[in-house]
């Protein structure tokens, strides 16, 4: 009974991620169609920055706590790719720079967050 809980708490988890994700992508694809200008683009993005790195951080503990070592393993890069760019501080969109870094966040987002 307590793995279906866990699978069902990963799932849910899972779901929520994906949401975070797709709402900095439509963020982004705002920004791009001047819908939105840099500085609330730039800020949403960056409030939904860490409750995503912190439902991965906590998916991937999930599954180390719940011995499912194969989906650990999944999420392990992950994880470490979450920490590595937020104690280098690159976690967060620059308002300055956001007409630049459009493309690579956008690319980002779908290829290592997602």
């Amino acid at each position: 009974m307590a793995d279906l809980f866990a699978w069902l708490i990963s799932f849910f988890l899972v779901i929520g991620i994906i949401g975070i994700i797709l709402f900095q992508l439509m963020c982004l694809a705002d920004l791009e169609y001047d819908y939105i200008n840099p500085y609330d683009s730039a800020s949403r993005v960056n409030k939904a920055v860490l409750p995503e790195f912190i439902a991965q951080g906590i998916l991937c503990l999930l599954h180390l706590t719940t011995g499912h070592w194969v989906m650990f393993l999944l999420c392990l890069p992950f994880a470490y790719y979450n920490v590595t760019i937020y104690t280098r501080r690159q976690h967060f969109v620059d308002v300055t720079e956001i007409f630049n870094q459009l493309p690579w966040e956008k690319k980002d987002d779908l290829e290592h967050r997602g």
